[in-house]
């Protein structure tokens, strides 16, 4: 989401090369390009002008002192008030009261208000161990209920029925009795959107909020929709007393402005991003990480805590020792490392964590789409447990046997057998000589990469 930005913002750095100390003149021709990336990237104007003030204000006159560039004291600056813009810390959501701790969603229809219902009970469930209901309040959206039923179900959370001939503040009444009798930890009301603020949804939403007194009332803002979402959010913010928010659709090819405006315009923090479709793909947001991604650096610590949430530790020492010893890394430990990528949301996911020069060097590398990922699995699994630890075993009557049974041609088996080819290699190359001299082995074979 945040490429064009972090491109522009790495220019900037280039400019200042060089400088011994950062003055009016530099410091000038180095904010109107961060001024004009944050604009091409949908920040809104207000927020633009007051970012600008403050890191100019921060930065001129500014020693550069022991190793540090302009361009790096400059970027250090930047990235302060990028985690202030954004809300300094990660803000938890608050649970503290008598069960059913009660959550309203509030937010405009196609905002991924239910699907974002679903993941948040998921990572309450899985984060916090809770006891879920869900229950929707939206009797005007065609199957609205329904689908929050079968989300709840994928979620592993309780639903509460209700139907289009209630009245929502009867629905969420009804939700919080039931919830107390069942002794849930936590009940997530979804509310009803619509395309475009009015008078009828905003007089609604807040008699459902005085009728179930929730303890977080959660906005949920699609990020890619730029400038409008500044409005929205404002709209909201003066209609309830609004305790966080939820950017949906991170991961989409949006300028990211949203995250930058939202938390400025609200006054409230952003307490959760959610990237991709899957139920799992709801992260707390950390102001500070997604500034260090915005501005190149990754975000490894993300990255370390999905890896551990996901990969099998005994699996991965396994994998260690091969790696080590350079010797009998196999077909079946490559399917297991696909099926921990799918895990950890796919090449992309990671890919987007990564910093800068290691994400573009990912990137320019061949990528497999997650249908291409199930498809080499299929091929693996098509195979004897014995020709999986031998491959070279695989001669052409034998492909065309396997081709048979994963449905596909002979020549993806052959690209299967290459990829892995290449990924044994590498494995022994850092067995032999470390990481570094795997870097220096590549050089010239991948475009960027110095």
């Amino acid at each position: 989401m945040f490429d064009n930005l972090t491109g522009r913002l790495s220019q900037v750095i280039k400019t200042l090369r060089g400088q011994a100390r950062i003055t009016e003149d530099n410091i000038g021709d180095a904010l109107r390009e961060v001024r004009m990336a944050l604009l091409e990237a949908d920040v809104a104007l207000p927020v633009v002008r007051d970012f600008i003030a403050r890191v100019r204000e921060k930065a001129l006159g500014q020693e550069v002192i022991g190793s540090l560039t302009p361009g790096q004291a400059v970027v250090g600056v930047v990235h302060r008030e990028l985690i202030a813009l954004m809300g300094e810390k990660n803000d938890d959501l608050n649970l503290a009261t008598q069960p059913p701790a009660v959550i309203l969603m509030a937010g405009l229809q196609g905002s991924g208000k239910t699907t974002t219902s679903g993941k948040l009970a998921k990572w309450l469930a899985e984060n916090r161990k809770k006891k879920v209901l869900l229950a929707s309040c939206d009797v005007y959206r065609p199957a609205a209920i329904e689908q929050l039923k079968t989300v709840a179900a994928q979620a592993g959370a309780d639903f509460f029925p209700s139907s289009g001939d209630q009245k929502p503040v009867a629905i969420a009444n009804a939700a919080v009795d039931h919830a107390k009798r069942h002794f849930h930890d936590v009940l997530i009301v979804d509310t009803a959107g619509r395309l475009a603020i009015d008078q009828a949804m905003m007089d609604e939403i807040k008699q459902l909020h005085g009728a179930v007194n929730p303890i977080e009332t959660l906005f949920v803002v699609d990020a890619m929709q730029g400038q409008d979402a500044v409005n929205v959010a404002k709209a909201f913010s003066e209609a309830l007393p609004l305790t966080g928010v939820v950017l949906t659709k991170l991961d989409g090819d949006a300028r990211g402005g949203a995250a930058l405006s939202v938390r400025h315009v609200t006054g409230k923090p952003i307490k959760f991003a959610g990237v991709g479709e899957k139920l799992n793909g709801l992260e707390a947001f950390h102001p500070d990480r997604m500034a260090s991604r915005i501005l190149g650096m990754g975000d490894v610590v993300s990255l370390i805590e999905e890896v551990q949430k996901t990969v099998d530790l005994a699996d991965a020492e396994k994998l260690a020792k091969k790696v080590k010893t350079g010797k009998g890394f196999d077909l079946e430990d490559f399917k297991q490392q696909i099926a921990q990528m799918n895990k950890m949301g796919g090449v992309s996911a990671v890919v987007d964590k990564l910093p800068g020069n290691l994400a573009a060097m990912a990137q320019s590398a061949p990528q497999m789409e997650e249908k291409a990922m199930r498809r080499i699995e299929g091929i693996i699994n098509s195979m004897t447990p014995r020709e999986r630890q031998f491959p070279d075993l695989l001669k052409a009557s034998r492909k065309r046997r396997i081709a048979t049974g994963a449905g596909v041609t002979v020549q993806e088996v052959n690209r299967l057998l290459n990829q892995f080819e290449q990924t044994q290699k590498m494995m022994k190359m850092m067995a032999k000589g470390g990481l570094q001299k795997m870097m220096r082995g590549l050089k010239g074979r991948i475009p960027g990469l110095r």
